[in-house]
């Protein structure tokens, strides 16, 4: 299933040629796909991203994969800063409070596929906006199957760990060392606790544990 071409003039090149090292979902939270287009190709509204898919699982490629589109804004994920020059941006057709029609969950599968074979990535490389931007960005949120994606070897999922501290592994993860901790807290019941609250507990940092031990970055590796 191949994506529709409707270009959106919001691109330039990636900064210092920059590959691509991940895969940001997001949300629309507009009315409909045709409204969230209209706005990623407005030139005065400088927003894009490289793939808009409808509820239906009408796929539109918006901006190519070698340019740098702008949708992740400021944040950072695993000691890559720039994450607009280092990313594939797909925005999903949703209005943050419904879940994921089962034939958008399909045409992602599908592009998710292709995105990560093209640039040789790993489904550690696939992360939600909130997860770059904590605090500042809640999307593509807690209806969002995570949990469905991992199965498919399309993102990761943690196991319980042995609990430790669960804002070091969070950051360790990949998480912004400089976002408030709440905000990270958040972001990460978000997408892998959806529904749980309070303080920090022991759930919390076994799943953080694992995912630093398994997928963890140094993260002042990189500043890209």
């Amino acid at each position: 299933m191949g994506a529709l071409s409707h270009p959106s003039p919001n691109f330039t090149e990636r900064r210092g040629g920059a590959p691509v090292s991940l895969i940001v979902l997001h949300y629309t939270a507009m009315e409909s796909a045709q409204a969230a287009l209209k706005r990623l190709c407005d030139p005065v509204a400088e927003v894009s991203a490289h793939y808009l898919i409808g509820e239906d699982g009408a796929s539109c490629s918006l901006v190519s994969e070698e340019m740098r589109a702008w949708h992740a804004g400021a944040g950072a994920w695993g000691g890559v800063e720039d994450v607009n020059s280092a990313s594939i941006g797909i925005e999903l057709d949703n209005d943050g409070c419904s879940p994921f029609p089962e034939a958008q969950m399909v045409a992602l599968d599908v592009l998710l596929d292709g995105v990560m074979a093209r640039h040789g990535l790993g489904p550690a490389a696939v992360i939600a906006h909130s997860d770059m931007a904590p605090g500042r960005k809640t999307d593509p949120g807690p209806r969002f199957d995570w949990r469905r994606l991992a199965m498919g070897g399309r993102a990761v999922w943690p196991e319980r760990g042995e609990p430790k501290r669960f804002f070091e592994d969070a950051v360790r993860f990949g998480y912004p060392p400089g976002a408030d901790d709440m905000a990270v807290l958040a972001a990460f019941r978000s997408r892998f606790r959806p529904g749980a609250d309070g303080p920090v507990d022991d759930i919390d940092a076994s799943l953080a544990a694992d995912l630093a031990h398994r997928f963890g970055v140094d993260p002042g590796a990189s500043t890209s």
